[in-house]
């Protein structure tokens, strides 16, 4: 069951795995939150922590797993670059010049970045449509008076 207590387990498992040199400057929460058509997750320093928020509909296991490590491996070259983190800063801007994708393909994250691009190009958009009907559905201003 894809739940907090799951990111938080793969969240660990990835960065043991992937990310062993980047030291953890703070206390790193993650969690799913939103419901975003266009944004599968983002970072953000709240005080002294850092919330690594990933999009709620990703519950859903009609979602690849890949598509959720790929989520957090995004947010946590954001992380190790400085941003939203106690990390020294190493670029000015988060995405300019491809530094996200460089880096991950750098820890061999290629084949998995390219299948994310084909997945969201070709299958998102309808499962997010079938994901969110029923609920625009109960949600709509005429059910309101029935």
């Amino acid at each position: 069951m894809r739940d907090d207590e799951w990111l938080k387990e793969k969240l660990e498992q990835i960065w043991v795995s992937f990310f062993p040199d980047v030291k953890r400057g703070n206390r790193v929460v993650i969690k799913f939150k939103g419901r975003s058509r266009d944004r599968f997750g983002y970072i953000k320093k709240v005080n002294e922590n850092t919330l690594i928020v990933i999009n709620s509909l990703f519950r859903d296991e009609r979602v690849p797993d890949f598509i959720i490590y790929n989520t957090i491996v995004h947010e946590l070259v954001h992380y190790m670059h400085g941003f939203q983190s106690p990390l020294e800063r190493r670029f000015e801007h988060p995405h300019r010049g491809g530094i996200v994708d460089r880096e991950l393909r750098k820890r061999g994250f290629d084949s998995l970045l390219k299948k994310e691009k084909e997945w969201a190009k070709n299958e998102w958009g309808e499962l997010y449509k079938e994901m969110t009907y029923q609920e625009r559905k109960e949600n709509s201003f005429f059910n309101r008076f029935i």
